[in-house]
């Protein structure tokens, strides 16, 4: 069913049961118009009304009970889909996506998350301004990338665009960036940062950070910066020097750049996201996105490493192979239990299905013209992480002290579903590795971060280990950073 069919129902019965006001209107790119509400909890009072309406109502109904999810539910649980056997279901393609947001809320005085079995959690800085990644510096100074999107005119048109809209905006994901990275420190060994200055700021929606020698580099929206550093330093002035420029433009889908640094220093490993959910705007504009670049420092020049990966974010190294993991946050609208995101080594030159199929060859119908010369040789994922989670967070386990079973393995920090019922992620878990590759089922490391009636709390998003080993948490709806040790000692 598309938009010019489901539009002016949308508007006739948006009239009839005053769901719209009649004076204002507001123009649709299909030249449909209508006074929209403002705010999501319109949209789920909709849900409600017309959910319970009957014949006449049948179009508009559809659509709603699409948008708030009133009907279309996940049949499987988040474990179903974890793992390195997931269980793929077939897919519900959705006209609008499932809309099941935990509305951001904040901490209240006294409430933190809460730790798993033999931890314990607190504060190491509080009232930041939506931090959503982190770096540790060899002195122990942290590094906060306090940022949001940039703007994309181009990412919003449509009714779907408006719906989107409101989703981030009730995600707590809609204010403007601060474009800044902030250093805290902990000058008197109590786990608590009692010095916080501005490092680097005037920045583009900057989220990677990676030190190499006396280079500090930065990614931007739109580019790696580069800027001289030494040990100490609480501020940079310097003005940055681009080492490359990364695909940005006006729709900029997927805005997040992240980068780490080869184990020799001699190259840069960026992530790159798709411009959309699965191409749906043209394979143009999705050009060298979808993909993790190889950079050379020196020159800017750069190469796809590995392709077909939706929207990688986290990076880390395996340090017994030497292997690069990255976590991957898969497409939409196939239904709450499709389609995972995923944890996985990435090869040189691999192609890991992206827009075309979904872990490994399972072809995704919406997507034409197919190539199924690429879905041949598209790479299963090494270990699902459940539907829907946006893990996004990634740092290798060694040093830590927390209890020994995390002694070897990943930390992922899953920022939480905006578009399954029920909802998934919302916590930082644990992935165990043997013999350099996952082992085991998952351990919760952080949860809470939903209250019982629905509200966010805090999403999780960016993590790594401090220099004494504990774990740090970027919180970028609480907008803390939270520390997390073992029960017994620190």
């Amino acid at each position: 069913m598309k938009e010019r069919f489901l539009v002016p129902h949308l508007k006739r019965y948006g009239f009839r049961f005053g769901l719209f006001k009649r004076p204002t209107r507001l123009r649709y790119p299909l030249q449909h118009s209508a006074t929209l509400p403002k705010s999501p909890d319109v949209v789920v009072s909709w849900s409600r009304r017309i959910c319970g309406l009957g014949g006449g109502s049948v179009v508009i109904g559809a659509l709603l009970l699409t948008l708030a999810a009133c009907a279309e539910r996940a049949t499987l649980p988040v474990a179903a889909g974890t793992g390195p056997h997931p269980i793929l279901p077939a897919p519900r393609r959705e006209i609008i996506p499932t809309v099941n947001i935990a509305p951001a809320k904040g901490w209240p005085a006294g409430v933190t998350p809460v730790p798993g079995s033999g931890m314990r959690v607190t504060a190491f800085a509080s009232g930041l301004d939506h931090p959503r990644w982190l770096y540790v510096l060899p002195n122990g100074d942290v590094l906060i990338a306090e940022t949001n999107g940039p703007q994309r005119p181009g990412n919003a048109k449509g009714v779907k665009g408006w719906i989107m809209g409101l989703v981030m905006k009730r995600a707590g994901a809609s204010a403007p960036s601060a474009n800044r990275i902030t250093l805290l420190r902990d000058t008197t060994g109590n786990g608590v940062a009692d010095l916080q200055t501005i490092f680097l700021e005037g920045l583009h929606s900057p989220l990677g950070i990676s030190l190499v020698g006396d280079q500090l580099y930065i990614a931007n929206t739109d580019a790696v910066l580069r800027f001289p550093y030494a040990a100490g330093d609480t501020q940079i002035t310097t003005p940055g020097q681009t080492v490359v420029a990364l695909p940005a433009g006006a729709i900029n889908h997927h805005w997040t750049k992240n980068l780490i640094a080869s184990l020799d220093s001699k190259k840069l490993y960026v992530t790159v996201g798709s411009n959309s959910n699965v191409g749906e705007s043209g394979m143009v504009v999705e050009a060298e996105r979808a993909a993790i670049w190889e950079v050379n420092p020196q020159t800017g020049a750069h190469r796809i490493f590995a392709s077909g990966l939706r929207n990688p974010n986290g990076l880390a190294w395996e340090p017994s192979s030497g292997v690069l993991w990255t976590v991957v946050n898969e497409r939409d609208e196939l239904g709450s239990d499709l389609v995972p995101d995923y944890l996985t080594s990435v090869r040189d030159g691999a192609f890991y299905g992206w827009p075309y199929s979904y872990y490994g060859q399972h072809i995704d119908e919406r997507v034409t013209p197919r190539r199924p010369d690429l879905v041949a040789t598209a790479i299963v994922p090494d270990y699902a992480l459940g539907p829907h989670t946006a893990s996004l967070g990634l740092a290798w386990s060694a040093g830590t002290t927390l209890p020994a079973s995390f002694a070897t393995g990943m930390f992922i920090g899953q920022h939480g579903s905006w578009n399954r019922r029920p909802r998934s992620g919302y916590e930082v878990i644990f992935v165990p590795f043997k013999d350099g590759q996952p082992s085991g089922l998952p351990v919760v490391v952080l949860t809470g971060f939903v209250s019982s009636d629905g509200y966010a709390f805090g999403r999780p998003v960016g993590v790594a280990l401090d220099k004494r080993g504990a774990l740090l948490v970027a919180d970028d709806v609480g907008n803390v950073i939270w520390r997390v040790t073992p029960r017994l000692l620190d």
